[in-house]
């Protein structure tokens, strides 16, 4: 069989190598808190940015080489690109990956041709990952690319189009399931308003959460019992997506009772581009118990869209990881790369290049967060800073058996507070030891 990456599959050779086909960091059997860093990293490879993103722009057409590629929508096509991604991910040494429905398999004339499209190329990857080990991290529909879906999916406002959307996700929920997935993911790309004017949003999020329930009432019956992820995005295309962030999805899932099966995915230009960090994000979603994955990319601070970038912020990738090993890290989620070249990275190598800038950096964010986390100066500076809610009063305050009357007498008797200082200069410069 033909091969399309022109090196050997990658592998760790030690942060002195000069070697731009080594990693330098990411040893995935090495030891990080007791587990290796392959299971604390759990890294995806993404089926839309390596096999069919062309890498045009609002300006410019696409530039992407990709000789395995005849530029047909047939099934022979999308059957070959199968073969290609899983000597991608076997030259990485990458044990998930992830796909829309549409990625994989072709949008033909009619539902019916293209779920069977679906059906002959869900055969071959199930095929592919028997052979390989490789692992479906989370399956999902497309739900935004065509014109359909102009209006939105399971928010728009006419109901054959919401039958169809309905159709499509029961679809890849069934093609998830068999391919053993480990969750599935809504991505809202469209479930928002351009304009108020003509928008009804209490009628459509009440639609969003019945469209939910019947996914998560599907999932049961056919026996799928891995976690629904809604991903949040506040905007691009639609002016207001209704997944605008973590704590608007965690408002949205506690108002329509879907706590219980969904998690949240988490993007890290998503985050930047609903003004917050990704850290923040994180966190958010970690405080309650619903950081289920990652995907893993950066924006550029000096556009004002979506760039998905590989990430080489060794900042970030310390942040992203102190919050997960600090939730006990991935279950059924993992670190997946949404991530695509540059337009002028264009060549098929260039993936090879990009995912390994992407699994060191994360990698080195891994043992600088445990590096961190044994310290224990971090920690034990944000636990002192808030000692006082260790004593009695405090411990009634927190479980909920303290009154405003109580706390005004420790007012009136104590004086003016006296405040210690939050050292955020110190504890930055305790980090950068680190790094």
């Amino acid at each position: 069989m033909k091969t399309y990456f022109d090196c050997d599959p990658v592998s760790y050779e030690g942060a002195d190598s000069k070697n731009p086909l080594a990693f330098k960091h990411y040893n995935p059997d090495e030891l990080v808190e007791g587990k290796p860093m392959k299971e604390h990293l759990r890294f995806a490879a993404p089926y839309w940015h390596v096999m069919r993103n062309v890498l045009g722009d609002p300006f410019g057409a696409g530039t992407a080489q990709m000789p395995w590629d005849d530029g047909s929508d047939s099934v022979d096509n999308a059957l070959k690109r199968v073969d290609v991604f899983f000597e991608f991910l076997h030259k990485m040494s990458i044990e998930f990956y992830c796909w829309h429905d549409r990625d994989i398999a072709p949008e033909l004339n009619d539902l019916a041709a293209s779920s069977k499209a679906l059906d002959a190329v869900v055969a071959k990857l199930k095929d592919k990952q028997a052979e390989t080990g490789a692992k479906l991290l989370w399956g999902t529909a497309c739900l935004f690319s065509h014109p359909r879906y102009a209006h939105g999916a399971a928010t728009s406002p006419d109901l054959r189009v919401y039958a169809y959307a309905a159709a499509q996700v029961k679809k890849a929920i069934e093609c998830t399931k068999e391919l053993d997935g480990l969750g599935y993911t809504f991505w809202g790309g469209r479930e928002g308003y351009a304009t108020l004017l003509n928008t009804n949003m209490k009628r459509e999020l009440d639609h969003l959460a019945a469209f939910l329930h019947m996914a998560v009432d599907h999932a049961k019956a056919i026996g799928f019992d891995g976690p629904f992820y809604i991903e949040p995005k506040p905007r691009e295309p639609s002016t207001h997506q209704y997944d605008s962030d973590a704590a608007a999805c965690l408002n949205f899932l506690r108002e329509y009772d879907l706590m219980e099966k969904f998690r949240l995915n988490i993007e890290t230009n998503h985050a930047t581009l609903a003004g917050h960090s990704m850290e923040h994000e994180l966190t958010v979603s970690a405080n309650a118990g619903m950081l289920g994955s990652v995907d893993a990319n950066r924006g550029d601070t000096l556009v004002g869209w979506d760039t998905d970038q590989f990430p080489t912020d060794i900042y970030l990738t310390t942040q992203v990881m102190l919050v997960v090993l600090g939730m006990g890290g991935f279950t059924t989620g993992g670190l997946n790369f949404d991530a695509k070249r540059r337009r002028e990275s264009h060549e098929p190598m260039d993936l090879i290049y990009a995912h390994i800038g992407g699994m060191d950096a994360f990698a080195r964010g891994l043992k600088i967060a445990a590096a961190i986390r044994a310290d224990g100066r971090l920690a034990d500076f944000v636990k002192q800073r808030y000692g006082s809610f260790d004593s009695e009063l405090g411990q009634k305050v927190e479980s909920g058996k303290c009154s405003f009357a109580e706390l005004e007498k420790v007012a009136l008797s104590g004086g003016e507070p006296t405040l210690a200082s939050g050292r955020q200069e110190m504890l930055e410069n305790l980090i950068n030891e680190f790094i």
